[in-house]
């Protein structure tokens, strides 16, 4: 499929464009100032419905690319400002640090974490260890899935020191938000941070496997585009 297909710009334009966005904390505007630079000109709007179309389709063609994790998991959420309401960010990563998914819900509650479990226990299998903090919405929806055989009664932890490893993970993600204006929209907002944790979880790879060559957002981004 040729995700490009009709698009006014080139195909390494737009990579490289929403790349570094998605990479850095940088605006709309200052992404559009540094292709000038280069000799591209491009309207911030039209930059802006890059960033919201190709998010998702970075995460989804991430996802075919998964390689294998540990079967240790931590499981937590975190707040995203959404005109100016909070939503909640869930994410799972395993005693790596490699991610294993995430997803954006309006609200934190039994619904949005029995979902998000059941989702990554049915695309991911059973782990010898998941870890969660105490919040009594996420007990509930584990207790569900343990009912429901997705789960087993021994593999289930709660622990705040375990569970240090995912916290400070959620920095990238806020840090990245430092500079940019507020989300406009929960769909807008799931969009943007598709691909801002696709590439999080790229770096986090490539830091694991020690590469030689170094990170480089545009590279993983070409590498899972088809041809």
């Amino acid at each position: 499929m040729n995700y490009f297909k009709g698009r006014h710009f080139q195909q390494d334009i737009i990579i490289v464009a929403v790349g570094y966005y998605f990479r850095f904390s940088l605006s709309y505007r200052d992404i559009v100032e540094l292709l000038r630079d280069r000799g591209v000109s491009v309207h911030h709007t039209t930059f802006m419905r890059w960033v919201h179309h190709y998010g998702p389709i970075f995460k989804a063609l991430w996802r075919q690319h998964q390689t294998s994790h540990t079967k240790s998991w931590r499981i937590d959420e975190t707040y995203i400002n959404v005109k100016g309401h909070w939503t909640y960010l869930y994410r799972a990563i395993d005693s790596n640090g490699l991610t294993l998914d995430f997803e954006l819900r309006k609200h934190r509650d039994y619904v949005a974490a029995y979902h998000f479990l059941k989702r990554l226990l049915t695309t991911n299998g059973r782990p010898d260890r998941l870890v969660t903090d105490q919040y009594r919405a996420t007990l509930k929806a584990v207790k569900h899935l343990m009912k429901q055989d997705y789960l087993s009664k021994s593999a289930h932890q709660c622990s705040k020191y375990r569970n240090n490893l995912i916290e400070q993970d959620h920095r990238f993600i806020k840090r990245h938000r430092v500079r940019s204006a507020s989300f406009q929209s929960i769909r807008t907002a799931s969009a943007t941070l598709s691909g801002i944790e696709v590439i999080h979880a790229l770096r986090k790879k490539t830091r694991r496997e020690l590469s030689l060559i170094g990170f480089s957002a545009v590279d993983e981004l070409k590498a899972m585009v088809p041809a």
